[in-house]
């Protein structure tokens, strides 16, 4: 017992780890309950590491800690719209203090919160009305929850039965809200005649689920939009679709003449509601936006259940940027736009230059042309042309070399690919480029 207890005395104090943490920039109390997590964990253990070994493994927890704050990052990976960093790349809402969030300026009475951004998502989606959740599995769930209250059965086809990243299955949301799945047709086709059978005096909704994380050839067939629509008018059965990444502008010229379908051509379809993703190819922030007939998005707005699922001031003004900027005509200034358009001629020059300044005796830099990916569950299909830098450093492994890059004040996240590190420019901004430089310079120096 004396002998554990003189172990135990070896084991450094609080104050004298704050000490030698000091310059941690982190707050107080993260500091010291990061320390008594580490000397918990230790007092436990068999072997007393020497009192430097527990001051360096504080140090990597705190390191590790600073490391998951919310900061800017650079995107070398060529995946546009990155589930792992934030999907689409934004710009930060202006506003500060207080905001008009729920007063009517003109009145000086409550107002009604996002009045002038769901005019905006109204227009821009050719619908009677719109509105805003905080994303889109939580506007297919408040709809669910409305639509089948009496009449519990959801029809839908087996092929559209999708599962997205982290495990986000539709069949999962569907029960979750109460409502019981009529599947019809096989996993490649689904008729009219399918639909037409299952609908019955227990169904509360027809719904339609966009493939858009992946695509079917061959003998695969589903009914028209609009024949659907028909079918649903005529059953009076409201029809709803999800299309998932929420495309405003053509696709063909640079997805491979792949047409994705925009909300205002799905409801022009005739179909009922439609949701999508605000932060995928909309190119704002996290949110998940319903459109279409008034009737519904009243019913829906008055629902107990989206208090819980409203978005605050911060969302709604950035998606009220990215909204103006399409009516605007000007969406060809957000971040996300600005990396599909990009010319690849001004790509491979940024790249030259950039290979230029860091090659040296430690790294060897080449410029190759590669291939991007929209990425976060949009258009799968679509290789994009770009062009990347690869570096191969001399005297530490790949894995460590990427490691460091992380760490740097602004992390920079890579692909390793063909044993080499690779940085696809088409996701790195020109403003990004002088840090870029420092923090690869920083590494290979050391």
């Amino acid at each position: 017992m004396a002998k554990a207890k003189n172990k135990l005395r070896a084991i450094p104090g609080v104050d004298t780890i704050l000490e030698a943490v000091k310059e941690c920039s982190l707050p107080h109390p993260l500091v010291v309950g990061t320390i008594r997590e580490e000397l918990k964990v230790i007092r436990k253990s068999k072997e007393i590491p020497k009192p430097e070994e527990i001051i360096n493994a504080v140090k990597e927890r705190l390191s590790d800690l600073e490391l998951s704050k919310l900061q800017p990052v650079i995107n070398g990976t060529g995946v546009l719209i990155h589930t792992n960093l934030g999907r689409s790349p934004i710009t930060t809402p202006s506003n500060s203090g207080y905001t008009n969030l729920e007063i009517d300026l003109a009145t000086g009475r409550r107002g009604n919160r996002a009045e002038y951004l769901e005019t905006c998502l109204a227009v821009l989606c050719g619908a009677e009305a719109a509105m805003v959740t905080n994303n889109c599995a939580a506007a297919l769930v408040l709809i669910l929850r409305h639509l089948t209250a009496e009449k519990k059965e959801v029809v839908i086809s087996r092929g559209e039965l999708v599962q997205i990243g982290g495990d986000y299955r539709i069949p999962d949301i569907l029960e979750s809200t109460d409502a019981r799945l009529k599947e019809i047709g096989t996993t490649n086709r689904t008729n009219l005649q399918d639909y037409s059978k299952a609908i019955n005096k227990q169904t509360g909704l027809i719904l339609k689920v966009h493939r858009s994380n992946f695509f079917m050839e061959g003998f695969v067939g589903s009914p028209d939009r609009g024949e659907l629509a028909a079918l649903a008018r005529k059953k009076r059965v409201p029809f709803v679709e999800d299309v998932g990444s929420g495309v405003f502008l053509p696709t063909e010229s640079w997805a491979n003449g792949h047409h994705e379908p925009t909300p205002k051509d799905v409801l022009k379809d005739g179909v009922d509601l439609v949701c999508f993703s605000g932060d995928k190819m909309l190119g704002g922030p996290q949110a998940g936006i319903i459109a279409g007939k008034n009737r519904f998005i009243q019913a829906l707005k008055r629902h107990p259940f989206f208090r819980a699922l409203r978005c605050d001031k911060l969302i709604l003004t950035s998606l009220q940027n990215a909204a103006e900027a399409y009516l605007n005509n000007q969406s060809a200034e957000l971040p996300l736009h600005q990396c599909l358009t990009v010319d690849i001629k001004r790509l491979k020059k940024r790249a030259d230059r950039l290979a230029k300044k860091l090659e040296s005796s430690s790294i060897k830099v080449t410029v190759s042309e590669s291939q991007s990916q929209v990425g976060g569950g949009s258009l799968p299909q679509a290789l994009l042309p770009s062009i990347a830098i690869d570096f191969l450093p001399k005297g530490i492994r790949l894995k460590e070399f990427a490691a460091q890059l992380r760490r740097q004040s602004t992390p920079v996240i890579g692909v390793i690919n063909n044993q080499r590190f690779r940085l696809d420019l088409k996701t790195i901004f020109p403003e990004q480029d002088k840090l870029l430089i420092e923090s690869i310079t920083k590494i290979i120096t050391k």
